[in-house]
């Protein structure tokens, strides 16, 4: 498994996503990795992220593999363009659409796994798939298209929410 997060390398004007965003301290702030051609996010969910008890809310398993999988985007693209490891790039995604299908209700008493790799690049566009595991239970499939955006949209976008407060 590498080392470096891909979340840690996004630039910290798109860094405050509630669900990958290392500097929102109220967030999940989840971390995804390479484990070989998968990539991996482990998380541990707390007692309030609960449906019924004993159970993970569904919100959660969709945060996660939503966020896994823009980060899981980012990544390849990282890679298709040769960058070098450990630099910061113009490699952020943004959700087109997110599509979960839950197989089994999760426990919240354990670490829960998403796995999840690349099944279509096409340009600006990539589909991610994953599977989010509670042990070896395979609990929620999930089908991402993450779409590239530049560092000056998200920078527009920041600017015009301030213009909101």
């Amino acid at each position: 498994m590498t080392t470096t997060a891909f979340q840690d390398l996004y630039p910290d004007s798109s860094s405050h996503c509630y669900g990958c965003g290392r500097l929102n301290q109220a967030g999940l702030q989840i971390k995804s990795y390479w484990d070989g051609d998968e990539s991996i996010c482990i998380y541990q969910p707390k007692e309030y992220q609960t449906a019924i008890p004993g159970y993970v809310y569904g919100g959660l398993i969709a945060s996660l593999i939503d966020c896994h999988s823009t980060g899981t985007a980012a990544a390849v693209a990282f890679k298709e363009a040769g960058a070098v490891s450990g630099t910061e790039g113009d490699f952020r995604f943004l959700t087109g659409s997110l599509h979960i299908d839950y197989l089994k209700p999760t426990p919240i008493n354990g670490v829960l796994t998403v796995r999840a790799y690349a099944s279509e690049v096409k340009g600006r566009k990539i589909v991610i798939k994953s599977t989010l595991y509670a042990g070896d239970i395979a609990c929620a499939n999930g089908e991402v298209v993450a779409v590239q955006v530049s560092k000056t949209f998200i920078d527009e976008l920041v600017s015009q929410a301030h213009i909101l407060d």
